[in-house]
């Protein structure tokens, strides 16, 4: 969740430099700095259970699983920390942020929902590697997939607790029971 927007352009190069030793993480969109607010157990709770039923899945497999420490690199000048990233490109020359992904997830809560469901949906489906984007309500059991099939986008919402998302990109049926493994609605 973006909280405060910095009041100064700042290069691409001092935001690289000063994410290395920051104490707090920041997504850079065109010279502008923001910075990210903690989540919520909930949050945590689902990107954890959908990064860890993906790395089961994957481990003998060449593509990798990243938390919501790790940058994705959208263009040159945005930057972001999706909460769930799978690549499977080799690794590249700067180990503090990718450029290839197969999958994102993002978690979403009422703050954050507008930007992942706009900007950063538009800013995602340009990636020319990407072939899916799943937003994930962190407030009831509903999961928005956007699926790249034969170059168009398409999209489908499930909130069905005994459907599965299937994730084409890396090979996987994962049930509404494994995302939302533990997590207690409050009323």
């Amino acid at each position: 969740m973006s909280l405060t927007r910095s009041q100064q352009l700042v290069s691409v190069q001092e935001y690289l430099e000063g994410e290395k030793d920051s104490p707090i993480r920041h997504e850079y969109v065109d010279g502008y700095v923001y910075a990210m607010a903690g989540s919520s157990d909930l949050h945590n709770r689902i990107s954890l259970n959908v990064a860890s039923r993906l790395s089961q899945h994957l481990v003998d497999d060449p593509c990798e699983v990243f938390i919501s420490d790790m940058k994705l690199k959208i263009a040159a000048s945005v930057y972001y920390y999706p909460d769930v990233t799978v690549c499977c490109d080799s690794p590249p020359p700067d180990p503090y942020f990718r450029s290839q992904p197969v999958l994102i997830v993002e978690v979403m809560s009422a703050s954050t929902e507008r930007i992942d469901h706009h900007e950063k949906l538009v800013a995602y489906k340009r990636l020319d590697s990407l072939g899916e984007y799943v937003l994930i309500s962190q407030d009831q059991v509903r999961i928005e997939g956007h699926r790249r099939l034969r170059g168009e986008w398409q999209q489908e919402t499930i909130n069905d607790p005994t459907t599965s998302l299937v994730l084409n990109s890396v090979g996987l049926n994962l049930t509404l029971a494994d995302v939302y493994r533990n997590v207690r609605f409050t009323e």
